[in-house]
């Protein structure tokens, strides 16, 4: 199935070359795949995958090891950001 997959700030050099400018890549998944299967292969480093969003709804820390996605979900993530 294929997801929308969006990284964002410096998290979008872990995307692949092609999709660094628009920071959106379509992702081939499959339907037992959770979220943390599906980010593995990028090599995010943990301490930077802050904001998780699935279709614009948060999913906690805790659930991101069981919670799949359905066709044409929208998968986005944030690193912490510092402000002032």
């Amino acid at each position: 199935m294929q997801i929308t997959f969006k990284l964002f700030a410096t998290l979008t050099e872990y995307l692949p070359p092609a999709s660094r400018n628009t920071n959106i890549a379509l992702l081939d998944v499959a339907p037992e795949a959770t979220i943390l299967q599906i980010i593995e292969p990028f090599g995010l480093p943990a301490n930077l995958v802050h904001l998780v969003l699935v279709n614009g709804k948060y999913i906690n820390p805790a659930d991101r090891g069981t919670q799949t996605l359905k066709p044409g979900d929208v998968l986005a993530i944030w690193p912490p950001i510092a402000g002032g």
